[in-house]
């Protein structure tokens, strides 16, 4: 990766960790690298909590001075009004979010966002000072049929189509990846990443294109988080079920103290 870049390990946690259970985690991840004298300016750690955690989560942070970043699992693409159960990107910036997540594969299957919606909730977390995690990927069906790449680089088009200027990052998961314990190969996810960040260049411009960081997601650990950092489009990591257990999304997170790093 570029190192203008600061690399970034987001830990997803789904529907997963009540409120004390989420205390319990941000604490013990905190200590964990706290004891490994980690440099959070160097990797930045973000969680990304279910909603009910996140007043939690903030208060934890906050009384103790963590470093740890947070963000939501979804934003809703308005402001305000009659969208019962939606969360508005205000609330979220109130609660000190940094980020959150659109897009994510499990968003478009049970939910079926489409692109143009994703788009939507993107902008509107850009509108509110929250940095959008724009997930893109493909299944295993459209790998096939399409081709490494068309996928993910098309669904980025569209939905950038509907953000203004602003920060945002993008996270590459490939659907047939995610919570199947088979990662893509480091080299399956630098052909993608090298070309959505050419995406980027052609929809925003090169400087866009060079800021822009874009993760990888789909059955990272600590054991295979260093191959795909040392890819040059590759600056960090959307991790799920890893980052539910402290003492492994530590190690992603410090994966520059891996061998050949």
């Amino acid at each position: 990766m570029v190192e203008q870049r600061v690399p970034f390990i987001a830990g997803n946690w789904k529907m997963q960790q009540d409120h004390l259970q989420a205390i319990a985690l941000v604490q013990k991840l905190a200590w964990t690298l706290k004891d490994a004298d980690h440099d959070f300016e160097a990797v930045e750690v973000s969680v990304f909590p279910p909603f009910t955690d996140l007043r939690s989560v903030q208060t934890i942070v906050d009384a103790d001075k963590y470093s740890i970043r947070y963000g939501s699992q979804d934003i809703s693409e308005h402001d305000a009004g009659a969208f019962t159960g939606e969360i508005s990107g205000a609330f979220l910036a109130k609660l000190g979010a940094s980020y959150a997540i659109v897009g994510h594969s499990e968003r478009r299957e049970h939910h079926g966002e489409t692109d143009a919606t994703i788009g939507r909730k993107a902008a509107a977390a850009v509108r509110h000072g929250v940095v959008p995690v724009i997930c893109v990927g493909e299944t295993a069906e459209d790998l096939e049929q399409h081709g490494a790449s068309a996928v993910p680089v098309q669904q980025l088009r569209d939905i950038l189509a509907e953000v203004p200027a602003g920060d945002f990052v993008v996270a590459y998961e490939p659907v047939w990846a995610i919570g199947s314990g088979k990662a893509a190969t480091p080299e399956q996810a630098q052909q993608v990443a090298e070309a959505l960040r050419k995406t980027i260049a052609e929809v925003r411009d090169d400087e866009a294109a060079e800021s822009t960081r874009i993760l990888y997601g789909g059955s990272v650990k600590s054991a295979n988080i260093a191959g795909f950092m040392r890819e040059p489009d590759i600056d960090g990591a959307l991790v799920g079920g890893a980052s539910l257990d402290a003492n492994e999304f530590a190690g992603i997170v410090r994966y520059r103290s891996h061998v050949g790093v």
